[in-house]
């Protein structure tokens, strides 16, 4: 069974972009003020996701062992 991703659950409106200078005084901040504090990690998740991948096989901690004598 696959696991869901958050990234499975939205679309991307590519008529919705729009381009501007950095020097131009931005409107969203009170676009994330907005939202509630879930929302907002919830959109950080979808970020991380797009940039660097979600491989559920390899999202575990990697199990180290290591042995030690007694003295």
């Amino acid at each position: 069974m696959r696991k869901k991703l958050a990234l499975d659950s939205i679309r991307m409106d590519k008529t919705a972009f729009a381009v501007s200078s950095l020097d131009d005084e931005s409107d969203e901040m009170p676009y994330w003020l907005s939202k509630s504090p879930a929302e907002r990690v919830y959109c950080v998740e979808i970020m991380r996701q797009m940039l660097y991948g979600y491989d559920p096989l390899t999202a575990r901690l990697q199990r180290v062992f290591e042995t030690a004598e007694l003295s």
